[in-house]
């Protein structure tokens, strides 16, 4: 499922400080490390899209397939135990991060706590 929205962009290992650390530090990113596999993944999928197009801009969404490439070792980094699992980055740093496909409603609420100009 490759994107070409500007609000949701496919990330990798040797994008990921390019368009998460850094691009964090002028707009916050939402990244959803993802796979194939994962029915719960494929659930929270078309709900994220919802919540990035109803945001507008205010954030981007940056989503990682854990079985590309070297992703995993992304994975590995951030201590992901199971997937779906979503990190906020703000400024280079991340704020916040929950597992498991959610509804809207919570997606949203999430958003709003860990960001402020969100």
């Amino acid at each position: 499922m490759k994107h070409n929205d500007s609000l949701i962009i496919d990330v990798n290992l040797h994008d990921f400080e390019q368009h998460v650390i850094e691009a964090s530090k002028t707009l916050p990113v939402l990244v959803d490390f993802w796979a194939d596999w994962c029915s719960p993944c494929l659930a929270l999928s078309p709900v994220l899209d919802r919540v990035v197009k109803a945001y507008a801009g205010k954030f981007t969404l940056a989503k990682v397939e854990v079985d590309e490439g070297d992703n995993m070792k992304l994975a590995g980094r951030y201590g992901l135990r199971g997937f779906p699992t979503v990190l906020m980055f703000i400024n280079g740093e991340e704020v916040g991060r929950f597992s498991s496909a959610k509804p809207e409603h919570w997606v949203r609420e999430f958003i709003e706590q860990h960001c402020t100009t969100c």
